[in-house]
């Protein structure tokens, strides 16, 4: 197993799994081709079941397309909804103030917390009032 290339990756910490990718069609009782992206072209599409692991998709991690406005580029803008929290963590020589931001693509328990002064130039109707440093 020295110097073998795993999917680009070189070393102990090679991926042993890399990423989602759709079968189309069964080759055989224990084999299945995949669509690999063309950054794997040299990997050869036919796997044996055995190399594949079952994907099991998280339904609370779905949103419905009805609320997501979905450009013809196929992107979308995610927009803050509101400030849940605040914090200020104190490093050695500075202090960091963020804000839990609550996203519109997001629940709420998967809220994140942003840098105040990044949000104030993007979002500054988030803050009605300057109690918070930037």
């Amino acid at each position: 197993m020295k110097g073998v290339m795993r999917f680009g990756k070189k070393g102990k910490l090679s991926p042993r799994y890399v990423g989602h990718y759709r079968i189309l069609k069964r080759i055989g009782k224990v084999a299945y081709e995949l669509e690999l992206p063309t950054d794997l072209a040299a990997v050869d599409p036919v796997f044996h079941i055995s190399l594949l692991k079952k994907c099991v998709g998280d339904p609370a991690s779905v949103m419905p397309l009805e609320t997501v406005a979905v450009k013809d580029s196929l992107s979308y803008e995610d927009v803050p909804v509101e400030i849940l929290d605040r914090q200020v963590r104190r490093l050695r020589n500075k202090e960091v103030a963020s804000v839990k931001v609550w996203w519109r693509s997001q629940s709420v328990e998967r809220a994140i917390w942003e840098a105040v002064a990044a949000m104030k130039s993007k979002y500054p109707r988030l803050f009605p009032s300057d109690s918070i440093p930037a």
